[in-house]
C-alpha cells in the first residue's frame, strides 16, 4: 500500500511540475520519467538499512546495484557504523542525500520508505521485524529468523497479518548449485533418502578481534550500549560482548549452530519438502565453554528425526573439501539407497559420480528458481508474490536449531509436535521455547 501511495504522490507532483513548466519553462529529463533506460521514480522501491555492522554493508551494497531500488536512509546505534553505512550509500550515488538515524522507529515512521533491510543481532530481529511489518514495510532480514522459537512464530503471524513481503537472508536458495542438488534429491536420483548429514563450523571465530577483551568498563561514546542490549537482560559492557562477536553469547545469538542452520539445514529441508513442517525428536550433545562471555557450544552433535523416519545429523566434527573456492567447507550430504550426494559452497560430488552431471528434465520436479536473492525480494515487492525464503519457511529451518540448543542444554531428548510447535511431556524444555525480555521490550 505504501509503495502505491508513494508512486501516486510522485505522479501527482510531476504532473504539477510539468504544468508549471508551460509558464516557467521547466523540462523534466526523460531519464527521470524512465526513458533512456532509466527507472522512473514511480517504479523505484525506496529502502532503509537498519544495522550496518557486519552483514549490513554487504546487504546494502547488493541492493545499491539494483536499478529500481533507492536507499534513502541508514540506521545504527553505533555512530561509527552509522557513518560508514551512510558513506557507502552517498559514495555510490555521488551525493549527500542519505539520512542517518539512531532509532529504528524514526525510520519506520517515514511514509516514503517502502522496504527495510534488517541486519542486526539476532535478539533484535523479532522486535524490529514485527514493528516494520506493522508499519507497512516489506522486509529483507538476516538469518537466522529469530532468537527463539516463540519469537519466530510471532514474526510469522505478523507477516501474515500485515501481508508483508519477507525475504530471509538464506541466500543459498537463490544459488543454482544448491537448487540443482535439491532437485536431484527430489527426483530420487540417489533413491529414497535415509539420512542427511549437515556439517557446520566449530569453535568461535574472532570476527571483531575482541577475543579475551572481557574487562568490564564504560562503553565507548559512539555506542548506545543500553539500546544495543535492548530486550536482552542487562549485562555490563565489555568489547567481547558486542559487535560481530555477539553471536557467541547465547543472550544475543546462538553460536555456530544458529549462525548456519539458516543456510544448510534450510537446504536440507528444501530438498525433502519439509518447508512447512519440522522434526518430531531432537537430541544433542555440545561442548560449552566453562568461563568467559562467549558461552555458545564450540562443538556439537544434534540428532534429528522426522515423522517419516528420516534422520539428520547436524555436527561440527565433519568437514568437506569439494572445491578450490572454499576448502574444509560446511555443507549437506544426502545418503540414499542408491548412493549419496554432497554440496558445499565450493562444489558438489556424488556416488555414483555421474549423478551430479545428470539433467533435470521437463517432466521432473522443479523447484523455485530465483534470479538472485536480493533481486527476488524486489521482484516480489512489486508482484506481491511469495519470496524464495519467506518467514514461515525460515522459521521451520530455524526451529531445528532452537530445539537442538534446548536438547544440548538439558542433555536429553526432546519430543516435538511440529503441527502445534509444542514440546511434549517436558515442561522445563517447553519453557525454553521462549526467552525473557527486558522491560519495556516485548513481542
Amino acid at each position: 500500500m505504501n509503495v502505491n501511495l508513494n508512486r501516486r504522490r510522485f505522479l501527482k507532483q510531476t504532473a504539477g511540475a510539468a504544468i508549471g513548466g508551460i509558464a516557467l519553462p521547466y523540462i523534466i529529463p526523460a531519464r527521470v520519467l524512465g526513458a533512456d533506460g532509466g527507472v522512473a521514480p514511480s517504479n523505484r522501491i525506496t529502502m532503509a538499512g537498519i544495522g550496518t555492522g557486519m552483514q549490513g554493508p554487504w546487504n546494502i551494497k547488493q541492493f545499491l546495484q539494483q536499478d529500481d531500488c533507492k536507499i534513502g536512509a541508514i540506521c545504527d546505534i553505533d555512530k561509527n557504523n552509522l557513518r560508514d553505512g551512510v558513506e557507502i550509500v552517498n559514495d555510490y550515488y555521488g551525493n549527500k542525500d542519505c539520512a542517518a538515524y539512531a532509532d529504528y522507529r524514526e525510520v519506520l515512521a517515514r511514509r516514503d520508505i517502502d522496504t527495510v533491510v534488517i541486519s542486526v543481532p539476532d535478539h533484535w530481529h523479532a522486535i524490529i521485524g514485527i514493528a516494520a511489518a506493522k508499519a507497512g514495510k516489506d522486509i529483507y532480514c538476516e538469518k537466522p529468523l529469530s532468537h527463539d522459537l516463540k519469537q519466530g512464530r510471532a514474526m510469522c503471524e505478523a507477516v501474515k497479518r500485515y501481508e508483508t513481503v519477507w525475504q530471509t537472508g538464506s541466500w543459498q536458495r537463490s544459488e543454482e548449485r544448491f537448487r540443482y542438488v535439491c532437485e536431484l534429491v527430489r527426483n530420487s536420483r540417489i533413491g529414497k533418502i535415509k539420512h542427511i548429514e549437515v556439517a557446520l563450523y566449530p569453535g568461535h571465530r574472532d570476527f571483531a578481534g575482541t577475543k579475551g577483551q572481557e574487562k568490564i568498563g564504560p562503553s565507548p561514546a559512539e555506542l548506545d550500549y543500553d539500546k544495543w542490549l535492548g530486550p536482552a537482560l542487562y549485562a555490563p559492557y565489555c568489547p567481547a560482548r558486542v559487535h560481530r562477536n555477539w553471536r557467541w553469547n547465547l543472550d544475543y545469538g546462538g553460536g555456530q549452530l544458529m549462525d548456519w542452520v539458516g543456510h544448510h539445514v534450510d537446504i536440507a529441508h528444501w530438498s525433502m519438502g519439509f518447508d512447512y513442517t519440522g522434526p518430531v525428536e531432537v537430541e544433542g550433545k555440545g561442548e560449552f565453554p566453562v568461563k568467559g562471555v562467549w558461552n555458545s557450544p564450540t562443538d556439537y552433535d544434534v540428532n534429528v528425526k522426522y515423522a517419516d523416519g528420516l534422520t539428520m545429523l547436524i555436527t561440527s566434527r565433519i568437514k568437506y573439501d569439494l572445491g578450490k573456492e572454499w576448502t574444509d567447507e560446511s555443507g549437506v550430504k544426502w545418503y540414499g539407497d542408491k548412493g549419496w550426494i554432497c554440496v558445499t559452497r565450493g562444489g558438489m560430488d556424488s556416488e555414483p559420480k555421474d549423478v551430479v552431471r545428470e539433467k533435470i528434465g521437463p517432466n521432473d520436479i522443479r523447484l523455485y528458481e530465483s534470479p538472485g536473492h536480493w533481486r527476488n525480494f524486489l521482484d516480489c515487492v512489486k508482484s506481491r508474490k511469495t519470496t524464495i525464503s519467506p518467514a514461515e519457511i525460515a522459521h521451520r529451518s530455524t526451529t531445528v536449531g532452537h530445539l537442538g540448543q534446548i536438547a544440548m542444554a538439558l542433555g536429553r531428548k526432546i519430543r516435538f509436535k511440529p503441527e502445534t510447535e509444542e514440546i511434549i511431556d517436558d515442561a522445563t524444555a517447553a519453557r525454553m521455547l521462549g526467552t525473557e525480555m527486558r522491560s519495556p521490550w516485548q513481542v
